[in-house]
């Protein structure tokens, strides 16, 4: 990305340690997309949720709570001053989404009467080839811009079009995957873009070379048979990794095993129920067990000791709850990952 002429001139003009203004953007900050080397790329997308609703108004919440997060970071101080910025949200993506789910209830109400109304599937399935589409060619301008980007959802199926296009630009790279769920399962509910098949569909990619999956704990026999069958995969239970912390291992040699499996390029996708529900009470399906927030951040800041180059982001199931809690952790979380990838490519 050319160097923007006035940077320097904002930052003259903007001082770290005051409250966020009203005008301010993403974690107070004064940049516009175009000045900064990280955009952020917001999808209020909930279309195939299959349990509780509410992370299309996660971006938003997310935005307003991150103004109160504060910039210092010993991981890398001066990250921010990079820029970071949060596009407004596509109008069309967010808007097929709220006519989509009534249409998505409707049909899930049917399949529990054993019924299946193939015009509604059939409609839901070209909604998410379109909203998928429509975020690929969204990923890949910015990424032809020379952004980093980073995508804030929306429910876990959103990051397809970003996968697509880093796998259509050539780029080859690992997943982690910090989840509940494995999100392996084949066309979940009938719905080929399902937010529960996210993972099964990066696979389809040429680019996807590994999977690396932390803290699983909620999955099927179906999702067990597609791990055992796809050596790219290497999951690593919740369950496990609790019981081997209890009989001695320390979380540095589980993380040291766990970074192992991943290649040179990774991409970080990280559903917010990944972590110990008490942190994302209201996230759409929450599961006992999960990661502790430092056991996360140590785990990513650990990617970038191990001179893995991060190529990109999601953090997705923020839904806020009526206390604010959840995009409280999310706008904390998300502001880690901005500068665990500005470090990474630094």
């Amino acid at each position: 990305m050319a160097k923007v002429k006035n940077l320097d001139e904002v930052l003259k003009n903007f001082n770290p340690n005051d409250p966020a203004s009203d005008s301010a953007g993403v974690f107070g900050l004064p940049f516009s997309p175009d000045q900064s080397r990280l955009v952020l790329y917001p999808v209020e997308w909930e279309a195939t949720v299959s349990y509780q609703s509410g992370t299309a108004k996660g971006p938003a919440a997310v935005l307003e709570a991150s103004k109160q997060v504060d910039l210092y970071d010993p991981i890398a101080p001066n990250a921010w001053k990079q820029g970071i910025a949060m596009l407004k949200p596509n109008k069309s993506v967010s808007s097929l989404s709220k006519k989509m789910r009534p249409r998505v209830e409707k049909y899930l109400d049917g399949l529990t009467a054993g019924k299946t109304n193939k015009i509604i599937l059939s409609e839901v399935n070209e909604a998410c080839v379109w909203m998928n589409n429509q975020v690929r060619s969204d990923i890949r301008a910015l990424l032809n811009k020379g952004h980093l980007v980073g995508m804030l959802g929306g429910d876990h199926s959103t990051p397809m079009g970003y996968f697509a296009a880093l796998s259509a630009m050539g780029e080859e790279f690992g997943i982690l995957q910090i989840d509940a769920h494995c999100d392996l399962r084949n066309a979940y509910e009938g719905f080929t873009y399902s937010h529960a098949s996210i993972m099964y569909n990066a696979l389809q990619l040429k680019g996807v070379k590994a999977l690396v999956q932390v803290g699983i704990r909620d999955y099927c026999e179906e999702e067990m048979n597609v791990i055992n069958s796809d050596k790219r995969i290497s999951t690593f239970f919740d369950r496990d990794l609790k019981r081997a912390q209890i009989q001695g291992k320390t979380w540095k040699s589980l993380v040291d095993a766990i970074i192992k499996k991943l290649p040179a390029k990774v991409f970080i996708s990280f559903d917010i129920d990944g972590l110990d529900p008490k942190m994302c009470p209201n996230t759409g399906t929450p599961v006992p067990g999960g990661l502790e927030y430092e056991q996360a951040i140590y785990l990513m800041e650990s990617l970038i000791k191990a001179k893995k180059k991060i190529i990109g982001f999601d953090l997705n199931e923020v839904a806020p709850g009526k206390d604010e809690w959840d995009a409280n952790v999310g706008a904390r979380l998300l502001f880690k990952m901005c500068h665990i990838i500005l470090k990474s490519n630094a």
